[in-house]
């Protein structure tokens, strides 16, 4: 299941241990889909796995991975991959993505690098992808990274994640605040860069919150409210390539449930008027 099975005007949240159980006893959430880092609940047994799978059993679950490491220079882990297979089957899960950077090679950085944007780079990675989805029988869906330094750059990073997109037949995540981050930090345009994604490529898209650090440096935290350019952004990439599943991502100063629902529904409001001007323009 993924943009072609979950309704378009969609909106979910990123589950966090930190307020599973509330989520499980609370009703009329509005939530339409769950997410989660895979890493974080694979090995969990007891009451966590209890939830878990109850969680799973009454919403559509994604996993987004936090260290497949795709870019990275060392191969990939199929042993990992295998047990990824294993726990997307047991619970159902809809889709799997991960990001378009890497995070170690012997060993984890715990952190995501950038890939340099070379040709070299394209073809390394689109045959990478596809062995991983060869290995789990489903699609890999790739997502644009913030990113602070550009080691290596040869290509404009547009040409780089389309040609990526294109080579490795895989789905792209769309973090609009990851555009709008890196639009400040590398002084290009994010309307520019949200208008030459390729529509029929676009499985979901990921909202979150970031620092301002400077005029001129924004840091992606994912651990506040999201500022009114990226709800802009949001509401331009409606515009663009029309109504698109969205997820909130919140990991760190996390909120009540209820704050975060409040947050989670201005999504569905701003996919709420595309669905007006749509029935508008047909009369």
């Amino acid at each position: 299941m993924t943009q072609a099975t979950l309704p378009i005007a969609s909106a979910g949240l990123g589950l966090r241990r930190e307020f599973a159980e509330d989520l499980l006893n609370t009703k009329d959430t509005g939530i339409d889909f769950l997410e989660v880092a895979p890493e974080n609940w694979m090995s969990l047994g007891g009451n966590f796995r209890r939830t878990f799978t109850a969680l799973t059993e009454r919403f559509p679950m994604m996993c987004h991975g936090l260290s497949l490491s795709i870019g990275g220079p060392a191969p990939l882990d199929e042993h990992f991959l295998r047990r990824l297979k294993r726990f997307f089957d047991e619970f159902n899960i809809v889709s799997y993505s991960e990001h378009l950077s890497y995070c170690g090679d012997q060993g984890h950085l715990y952190d995501l690098m950038p890939i340099p944007f070379t040709e070299e780079a394209i073809h390394y990675v689109s045959a990478r992808i596809r062995r991983v989805q060869d290995i789990l029988e489903r699609p890999l869906i790739i997502e644009n990274v913030s990113y602070y330094a550009a080691p290596g750059q040869e290509l404009d990073e547009i040409f780089f994640i389309k040609q990526v997109l294109e080579e490795s037949d895989c789905a792209l995540l769309l973090d609009v605040n990851n555009v709008y981050v890196n639009s400040i930090n590398h002084n290009y345009s994010a309307l520019n860069y949200i208008k030459a994604m390729p529509t029929e490529r676009i499985s979901y898209l990921h909202m979150a919150g970031h620092y301002n650090e400077a005029k001129d440096l924004i840091v992606d935290t994912h651990g506040a409210d999201i500022t009114d350019p990226v709800w802009q952004l949001l509401a331009e990439t409606y515009q663009s390539h029309g109504n698109i599943p969205t997820l909130l991502e919140r990991d760190f100063n996390i909120p009540s449930l209820a704050g975060l629902l409040d947050e989670m529904n201005i999504i569905k409001q701003h996919q709420n008027i595309i669905q007006q001007k749509k029935k508008q323009a047909h009369g």
